[in-house]
This record gives structure tokens, C-alpha cells and sequence, in this order.
């Protein structure tokens, strides 16, 4: 099998390009290791992030702001697991959606570890040790990020953990340092803020960050600390 262009890595990056190349008329391929598209942004990023950002303001506004506007609310609580299950739902019609658009534009999708066996050869390796070969003319690396452990302090999945786990806790945790003020770092500080008990600060600040992560992140400070 032959095609013009391969993409290795399905995240918003890999599957528009994919789309997009194979609107100009192109035979495409897309290489994904794992069995849900979208990588980091869909399935342990953006989305569940942002989706558990809707939850918790609502949450949040009606426990600090519905009195304000003649609105009585008794009872008012957090479930928890019934917000984690409208997460995932949301990631799961998300990735859905990037699996029909793959099949709509005629896409070929191969799951696995893509790497080049030579400059016009992806080998595709399987989870089963299976490996698939493909001849291509053109191929688009765009596989993405991952969360970064700190060198003196490896994730031990129970007091240091990343974005992934965070995103999926058993329970809202007493006390939380979030390590970064990037996007996901920021909503997901902001999330656990909301919901209570969580008292959620942001470190490692730099300079290089954009102007309008700052001015947010700043204007965050009630409920959550920004240290810098």
C-alpha cells in the first residue's frame, strides 16, 4: 500500500492535517498508538479538562452567586462521580467524532506505534508485537506532548501525580499544588478550587508564558493562590 501522505499522531494537529490533505484530493494515512483518537488534547487534555471547568462553575455559581440574584438553593452538593461519568461521556462523543470524520474523508487509520523504516517507509507496530509496513511519499510527524515529571521528584500516581490522573481522582483531594501555568494546569486548578476543599496554587512561573495566561491566571486568585 501506497499513500501520499501519512500522519503520525491524531491529536488536533495530526487529524485536521489529515483531513485537510485528503480534501486537496491526497490518499492519507493516520497512525495512532493509541485505540482512541485525538490523542492528549481529547482523551487527557483539553476537553475532559474544559468539560469538568463547565461543572464546577456551575457549581460554584450557584453555591457564591445565586443568593445574589433572589435564587434560594438547599442541599446544594458536589457528585463527584456523576461529574467524572459527564466527562468522560464528553471525551467519548469527541473522540467518536474524530473517528467519523476519519472514515467520512476516506482516511485509512492504522493503530500503533508508527515509526520510519526508512525515509519512505512507516512500519506500524501493534500492541500484539504485530508489525505492518506502508510505503508514503509524504509524512507529517505530529505526536504530540506528555505530562513532564520532575527529575528529583518521579509521578508516584498517589502524592505526585499528572494532569492525566488528575483528571479522574477517586476524590476531591483536602489540599492541592498544581506545578505549571499552562492551560491544563490553570483549568484544572480551577476546578478542584471550586468544588471546596481543594486549595490550589501555581508555580515554576515564567516569563515565557503568553500575556493572557498571566493576566488570567492572576485574576484567578479568589478562589486559588497564584504563586510565582
Amino acid at each position: 500500500m501506497q499513500y501520499d501522505v501519512t500522519v503520525i499522531g491524531s491529536g488536533p494537529g495530526g487529524y485536521v492535517a489529515a483531513i485537510r490533505a485528503a480534501q486537496l484530493g491526497m490518499k492519507v494515512a493516520l497512525v495512532e498508538r493509541y485505540p482512541a483518537l485525538g490523542g492528549t488534547c481529547l482523551n487527557v487534555g483539553c476537553i475532559p479538562s474544559k468539560a469538568l471547568l463547565d461543572s464546577s462553575e456551575l457549581y460554584y455559581t450557584a453555591k457564591k452567586h445565586f443568593a445574589a440574584h433572589g435564587i434560594k438553593v438547599s442541599g446544594l452538593d458536589v457528585d463527584w462521580p456523576a461529574m467524572l461519568r459527564r466527562k468522560d461521556k464528553v471525551v467519548a462523543d469527541t473522540v467518536a467524532g474524530v473517528a467519523f470524520l476519519m472514515k467520512k474523508n476516506g482516511i485509512a487509520v492504522y493503530e500503533g506505534h508508527g515509526s520510519f523504516a526508512d525515509a519512505r517507509t512507516i512500519a506500524v507496530t501493534r500492541s500484539d508485537g504485530r508489525e505492518e509496513r506502508f510505503e508514503t511519499r509524504n509524512t507529517i510527524i505530529a505526536t504530540g506532548s506528555r505530562p513532564a515529571a520532575l527529575p528529583f521528584a518521579p509521578f508516584d500516581n498517589k502524592y505526585l501525580i499528572s494532569s492525566t490522573e488528575a483528571l479522574a481522582l477517586e476524590k476531591i483531594p483536602e489540599q492541592m499544588i498544581v506545578i505549571g501555568g499552562g492551560a491544563i494546569g490553570l483549568e484544572l486548578g480551577s476546578v478542584y478550587a471550586r468544588l471546596g476543599n481543594a486549595s490550589a496554587c501555581w508555580n515554576s512561573w515564567t516569563p515565557s508564558f503568553p500575556t493572557w495566561i498571566t493576566q488570567w491566571a492572576k485574576s484567578c486568585k479568589n478562589p486559588c493562590s497564584v504563586w510565582e
